[in-house]
């Protein structure tokens, strides 16, 4: 079973999602050559006070 787990900073529509969920799956499928039903997906999203470059949160720097 493919797991793909992809971290990204919040505020994606539900919409969003199911489009990036739809054509990773595609990909994995096209390449592994699996059954769409065997590729899992997880989304972590992260809010911007949780990541920092260089010492600095992300939210500080805007």
């Amino acid at each position: 079973m493919p797991n793909v787990v992809i971290d990204f900073i919040e505020g994606r529509s539900v919409e969003q999602k199911r489009e990036m969920a739809k054509r990773v799956t595609d990909a994995i499928v096209e390449t592994l050559n699996c059954k769409r039903e065997a590729v899992q997906i997880i989304m972590h999203e992260i809010s911007t006070d949780q990541i920092a470059n260089g010492g600095i949160l992300r939210c500080d720097k805007n």
